[in-house]
């Protein structure tokens, strides 16, 4: 009885991992993984090029600041369509970017735990974070300010302030974002399955460049830490 549990265990494990016991590869499994490491290169793809396109908006929403505010100084004119204007870019650069700070791994973490564990542990609790908070809150979120976007793009909301911008753009960021977000988190969970079946690369890993004076400062960081230990 022991031995068939055992072999029904090993078989279902062999099958799990897209081969059938005979050792040939379960085509129709392999195929169906095929399909999702697709769709999550192509959601990296799309979150990828958003996330360097919307850079920009940084630099111009500087722009539009520093012309402000040189206008109200030197030439006491004033525009609450610029001073607007100025909230949607950072709402956009948020809400656009933060599905490209996933897949990067270069927002934030709260690191303390699971940098003593191993690769796999660490995948694991990224793995369940991501399917049961991450993508539950994301997409509610998108859902339930969607009908705030049409309603506002309906009735032609507009800023109470004079000379104010239409609020339906702002309006439809929020779901565009979360939605990107939901995308974002998928590719995740699929990354972090193909991680844990040993077919692909951590995905907890940062794969941003560190910047230089992030490289000088832990450069500088590790030196006083050495000089401490040294005189001990």
């Amino acid at each position: 009885m022991a031995n068939n549990t055992k072999t029904g265990c090993h078989r279902r494990i062999i099958e799990l991992n897209g081969y059938h016991d005979n050792g040939r590869p379960n085509i129709d499994k392999l195929a169906n993984m095929k399909h999702l490491y697709s769709l999550a290169a192509k959601i990296d793809l799309l979150n990828r090029q958003i996330g360097r396109h919307v850079i920009w908006l940084v630099l111009i929403a500087v722009l539009i600041s520093a012309a402000n505010a040189v206008t109200r100084k030197f030439f006491n004119l004033s525009s609450n369509a610029l001073l607007e204007l100025q909230w949607v870019l950072f709402a956009a650069i948020f809400l656009l970017s933060a599905p490209y700070a996933l897949q990067t791994n270069t927002h934030v973490r709260i690191d303390i735990l699971t940098n003593r564990l191993s690769a796999r542990a660490r995948v694991w609790i990224e793995l369940f974070g991501t399917l049961l908070f991450l993508l539950p809150m994301t997409i509610l979120l998108a859902v339930l300010s969607w009908p705030v976007f049409v309603s506002a793009f309906q009735s032609g909301e507009a800023s109470s302030n004079a000379g104010g911008l239409l609020l339906w753009p702002a309006r439809l960021l929020v779901p565009l974002g979360f939605s990107l977000l939901s995308l974002q988190g998928i590719s995740q969970a699929i990354k972090c399955l193909r991680f844990l079946k040993g077919q692909g690369a951590d995905p907890t890993v940062s794969t941003q460049a560190i910047a230089p004076e992030i490289a000088l400062a832990d450069a500088i960081l590790q030196h006083r830490d050495n000089a401490a230990t040294k005189a001990l």
